[in-house]
């Protein structure tokens, strides 16, 4: 395992200066810019994993800042943290400042990211990433900038650090299908809670992570598609805008962008918990030894909302601000002094423009959760699919374990040829479940394929 460290960076200066006691972090910019595999290591915030955090040398940062034309400035204290603790909504932690390198100056905004080491948004973007390198490295390289501080950074650097070891990923208790009727049977034992409503999602890799297309990253921990989400979704309007011309409201625009494969905040999930079975079994023989998953929700009523719900409104908005516009939302506020702020105010502006009547009241609470949204039957692969999707806010993350108001169980799917067989015994298939001539044709292809020892994964 690499040397690892705690970024830890806020836009506030004043609040790296103070240094208040405890810091909070919001849950949501947990482990941004965190590579991939050691995010999903320490993403369920158990014991394990906040002991680890705690473990490791942290650097506390400022959002770098220009100064006398090209130059750019940050504010840079190390040290390390204590009493690292999880809620609901945010994470806190004690912060014991060993060297306070106060506002360091770089030429240009560059040199200040390439000297850090960092992606392009992590000098603009509050958040908490665990980097791999050698921190005692970065001190060094600071000494020279700020030799005053040689003395007790050679002090600090003199042995050799200590290498932390992340825990292993938390799973919850899983149970494994191996054919239709196992997986019928473990549903059909379940008793589900009174006042819930039940989806499923199926995965073809156990190992994926319940995250939209939208909010997936590098095995670098940087965005794939965040920072572009307001262009994306304006180019495919411009390109293909008689497409979206019966489309009322932004959460319905979003749907049919997901249906042609643009990434979005939406992930699918469907009532039919035989399609789900199905998304869970490989489509192409290649993948056929890699055990699939079904994720079953236990969905609160009044997590359920309809496409035209108000809160479903101001999520699914947030898609047309720009990405400074997003990462500028406090939402800490409280509701008064959320709704002046500019940003809050340009969603406003976005929600009236389907929504005449909406005040000017937007709860920012509402605005980092994940809503389970049944949609407009507006297309044949929803019908098909059963369809309905699950809409996530601001920084939302979805944990291993559920959420308030949605709670999971995963069953894990083996065996998935003889799966597939069973399923197309009962017309659950790909000419089924995607009711277009291009995906039947694949169907049919890969349906009389004969298939081959070198097809199958080991």
């Amino acid at each position: 395992m690499a040397d690892t460290y705690n970024y830890i960076a806020f836009g506030a200066r004043e609040y790296v200066e103070q240094i208040p006691d405890p810091i909070t972090m919001p849950r949501g910019r947990m482990f941004e810019y965190t590579p991939s595999e050691l995010e999903r290591s320490l993403a369920g915030l158990d014991v394990d994993s906040l002991a680890y955090l705690d473990r490791l040398p942290t650097f506390l940062c400022s959002e770098a800042i220009r100064v006398d034309g090209p130059q750019a400035s940050v504010v840079i204290k190390y040290g390390h943290i204590r009493e690292t603790a999880a809620q609901t909504k945010e994470v806190s932690t004690r912060f014991i400042s060993e060297i306070d390198f106060g506002e360091v100056t770089f030429e240009t905004i560059d040199a200040a990211q390439q000297f850090l080491g960092l992606e392009p948004w992590q000098l603009y973007r509050t958040h908490w990433a665990v980097r791999e390198g050698d921190a005692h490295d970065l001190l060094r390289r600071l000494a020279d900038m700020r030799p005053e501080f040689g003395e007790e950074v050679a002090r600090l650097t003199g042995d050799a650090p200590q290498v932390a070891e992340p825990p292993e990923r938390a799973r919850i208790q899983i149970r494994t299908a191996t054919s239709v009727e196992s997986f019928l049977g473990f549903l059909s034992g379940d008793d589900p809670e009174a006042g819930t409503e039940t989806f499923f999602r199926g995965h073809e890799n156990w190992n994926f992570d319940l995250t939209p297309s939208l909010l997936r990253k590098h095995e670098s921990g940087a965005w794939q598609y965040l920072p572009n989400e307001d262009r994306l979704c304006k180019e495919i309007l411009i390109a293909h805008h008689d497409e979206f011309q019966d489309d009322q409201y932004r959460f319905d625009e979003l749907v049919r962008m997901q249906h042609y494969g643009i990434p979005t905040r939406l992930l699918d999930i469907t009532s039919n918990p035989l399609v789900a079975l199905f998304f869970a079994c490989a489509e192409t023989p290649r993948d056929l030894g890699v055990e699939g998953e079904v994720i079953v929700f236990r969905v609160a009523e009044d997590r359920v909302k309809y496409y035209d719900a108000d809160t479903v409104s101001c999520i699914a908005n947030l898609s047309k601000l720009t990405h400074e516009q997003k990462n500028d939302l406090d939402l800490r506020k409280d509701l008064t002094d959320f709704n002046v702020t500019p940003e809050a105010e340009k969603l406003l502006h976005h929600i009236r423009s389907e929504k005449g009547y909406f005040e000017g009241r937007i709860r920012p609470e509402d605005l980092g959760a994940i809503l389970c949204v049944k949609a407009k039957r507006s297309n044949d692969r929803i019908k098909s699919q059963s369809g309905a999707f699950l809409l996530y806010g601001q920084d939302a993350t979805f944990p291993e374990t559920g959420q308030d108001g949605i709670g999971i169980e995963r069953i894990r799917v083996a065996n998935k040829v003889e799966v597939l067989k069973q399923l197309d015994r009962i017309n659950i298939n790909a000419t089924t479940v995607y009711p277009s001539i291009d995906r039947t044709a694949l169907h049919l292809k890969a349906r009389y394929r004969v298939i081959g020892a070198e097809d199958i994964a080991v």
